[in-house]
């Protein structure tokens, strides 16, 4: 029992240090934070979100990796990842309250805290800069999304491989080559000549 209320309190910290690193918290926002995020686990392949369901949530990943794939034709995209410290959401799903067209899945066993779409609109209007949280988070997804369209339409497979190991070098190891192989819009033996061009440099 000891130990499982120290990993909440760990995984709750983990949260409001991020929290923090967009505004600053008094001791009833952290109160807040506490009351309006739950825990979940998802095994690896489970769905955090699947597409054709609406997006009613945003996860917060203490452990672990999940991936944002669309199918099309049994053809399987991936556009981004994201692990620890980081947000999780279809947020134009969430948003605009559409059906995602996005899987989200976990890579492997991932831990989370969890805020509905209604308790997320509490924590906007109860923390002290609530308001300017939601607007920070939102201007960062937006300006990532922008990146990697515009890097999928002017930048050639291999600077793509090389801008990926330059944003996630701590996820080479953990994410199967045939994932990184779909994020970067090639096939996992393209990938394999590019990885053995640049050992050889």
């Amino acid at each position: 029992m000891l130990n499982l209320l120290l990993s909440k309190w760990i995984m709750h910290d983990q949260l409001v240090n991020t929290i923090k690193k967009y505004i600053a918290l008094s001791d009833d926002d952290v109160d807040v934070i506490h009351e309006l995020f739950s825990e979940r686990i998802l095994n690896k392949g489970e769905h955090f979100l699947s597409a054709g369901e609406l997006c009613q949530h945003v996860g917060f990943i203490c452990s672990g990796i999940v991936y944002y794939g669309v199918n099309t034709d049994g053809n399987e995209t991936i556009h981004n990842f994201a692990c620890e410290n980081s947000f999780v959401s279809n947020y134009d799903s969430l948003i605009n309250k559409t059906i995602s067209i996005k899987d989200i899945v976990a890579l492997e066993e991932t831990t989370m805290l969890v805020i509905s779409a209604q308790n997320l609109e509490q924590l906007y209007s109860r923390l002290s800069e609530g308001q300017r949280f939601g607007r920070l988070l939102m201007e960062e997804v937006y300006t990532s999304a922008i990146k990697q369209i515009l890097s999928f339409y002017n930048n050639d497979p291999e600077t793509r491989y090389m801008e990926f190991l330059r944003q996630h070098p701590d996820l080479v190891q953990r994410i199967p080559q045939y994932y990184i192989a779909a994020y970067v819009g090639i096939k996992p033996q393209s990938l394999s000549r590019i990885r053995k061009r640049m050992t050889t440099m």
